[in-house]
Parts: structure tokens; sequence; C-alpha cells
């Protein structure tokens, strides 16, 4: 979706796969003040969501709200597409410092 905050989404939401997978999943999720920001004063947040099947760990879904939320999630997608894992997510290097390197840092699950 083209809008100011950027808004990007790929694969199922957050109430779909619950209902897909019998409320079967873990749902990882950030808030962050991104470093340029920090740095220029400014107060924009960017939030983060993976939704993950809970037996295969694949991650079936993932969202973005924030500056560059249409290109991040372009790679995202085809992770997701390729059948990704949580831990193959974990297992990769984010390039440091972007925004994009939080979705392969996220490793605390919100509570059900």
């Amino acid at each position: 979706m083209f809008s100011q905050p950027e808004v990007a989404t790929v694969g199922l939401t957050e109430a779909t796969a619950r209902d897909l997978y019998d409320g079967d999943v873990d749902i990882y999720r950030t808030s962050f003040k991104a470093l340029r920001h920090t740095l220029s004063g400014r107060d924009e947040r960017t939030l983060m969501k993976l939704v993950v099947a809970r037996d295969s760990q694949r991650v079936v879904g993932a969202h973005m709200v924030g500056r560059d939320a249409g290109e991040i999630i372009q790679g995202i997608a085809i992770a997701i597409r390729a059948g990704a894992t949580k831990a193959q997510f974990d297992d990769t290097i984010g390039i440091h410092p972007t925004a994009a390197e939080e979705f392969v840092t996220m490793r605390q699950k919100v509570a059900d």
C-alpha cells in the first residue's frame, strides 16, 4: 500500500493464520525508532511482525509499517514463498544498521 507511513504485508495475517492453524501460531513483533530518526530527533517509529506456524516453524506472514516497507517486504516475500523457517530467518545475518535487519533479529515471541 502506498501511504505515509508505508504499509506492507505478505502472506497470512495473524487472524487468518490462527484460524487456519487452530491457534497454533507464534507471533514475533517489534516496534522501534530507526537509527536515522534517533540521530535526527524525529519521533517516527517502525512496526514489524512475523507470523509463524508453530508445528513446522515456517514463516507464513510478515507485516511492516514504516519507511521503505514496500522495498523491504519484497525480500521477505521470497523467503515466505520458498518456505523459510523461523530458524532460517534467525540464521541470516542482517545488514547493519538497517530497519530490514529487524526481520532476522526478532527472537522474543509475543505472549498468546
